[in-house]
């Protein structure tokens, strides 16, 4: 399969990858979109004229891109609450023309659950955008050319999924393969969209936004901080000079939610604004640090079979009809 390419490089910003394109009348939701990547994604889609829905639990966060664009909105959602999740889908009125599934939470340093019993980080990250998305099918049914955009990291490389104890229950608990369970679970979950909606014209991909500074490493431990060589040795956050800004973080989210570069392909994993090839995975890849963590995706997360799997599991746990 030939990967897709486009002309933009991996430092490209949302403004360059939106330049020339309209997307007033379109709506769009963001998950996770009050603060960091989620915040500068509504940002970039509003500015394109887009009608953006920005959802998350501190909706003060979204207040300036609601004052700067007022064809946006701000709604609550708790992805690690189904009732939330299921209140959010029955209030939705009309079509929904792209669905950026952005929030997550990584590498909390105990285990915690929901209210189902789900280990946290494949609540938000993962089963949350699953209901998410599966209560809003009718919605996107009903834009006709929809997208579906999750954003997933290079942590896919780290870890599969494991369908003998998913939510920690019997394994050590361990926040770095706990965070990347997830990401593998959500490239899986594009690859599960693109096998079952494209008659609907759906398309669904996944997409990591490469190594950028936000709030994301908010609940991480020292010692996870250190092995992944975030700390220097007087233990300040280290930020390398490579780290992309948020512009360019969500270039590639913006991409697959909104160009016309990119109209009927379903089923891929892009980074740096192209599709990336796929490789081998295993927890060794941490040894190599950010740059073994980048430009690829793991053989596990785009395997069809295991997508398939993965529906039927989430389906189960949800109590979805799909």
């Amino acid at each position: 399969m030939t990967l897709i390419t486009t002309p933009f490089a991996a430092r490209a910003t949302a403004a360059e990858v939106l330049a020339g394109v309209d997307l007033t009348g379109r709506r769009m939701i963001v998950t996770g979109g009050t603060s960091g990547l989620g915040a500068e994604t509504a940002r970039a889609l509003a500015t394109a004229g887009a009608r953006v829905t920005i959802t998350g639990r501190d909706l003060a966060g979204a207040k300036p891109i609601v004052d700067e664009f007022p064809q946006t909105e701000v709604a609550a959602l708790e992805l690690s609450d189904l009732e939330s999740v299921r209140a959010f889908c029955a209030a939705w009125d009309g079509p929904v023309d792209a669905i950026v599934a952005n929030a997550g939470v990584m590498a909390l340093p105990t285990r915690q659950v929901n209210a189902q019993g789900w280990e946290m980080h494949l609540a938000i990250n993962y089963l949350g955008h699953f209901a998410l998305l599966t209560g809003l099918r009718p919605a996107l049914q009903a834009a006709e050319r929809a997208r579906v955009v999750v954003v997933s990291s290079g942590a896919q490389l780290v870890a599969d999924f494991d369908f003998d104890d998913p939510q920690f229950e019997r394994r050590p608990y361990n926040p770095i393969f706990a965070y990347a369970q997830s990401k593998t679970a959500e490239t899986l979950l594009a690859v599960g969209i693109s096998r079952r909606w494209a008659q609907d014209g759906i398309t669904a991909n996944a997409c990591a936004p490469g190594q950028a500074r936000t709030n994301l490493h908010r609940y991480m431990d020292e010692a996870t901080l250190r092995a992944l060589g975030r700390l220097d040795a007087d233990g300040n956050l280290i930020v390398p000079e490579e780290f992309k800004t948020l512009e360019q973080g969500v270039a590639t989210a913006v991409l697959l939610a909104a160009s016309p570069l990119l109209e009927g392909v379903t089923g891929r994993y892009f980074e740096d604004n192209q599709e990336v090839e796929v490789v081998d995975g295993g927890p060794e890849r941490m040894a190599g640090g950010p740059a073994s963590l980048a430009n690829a995706v793991a053989k596990w997360a785009v395997d069809p079979a295991a997508a398939d799997r993965l529906w039927e599991y989430a389906a189960s746990a949800v109590g979805s009809a799909e």
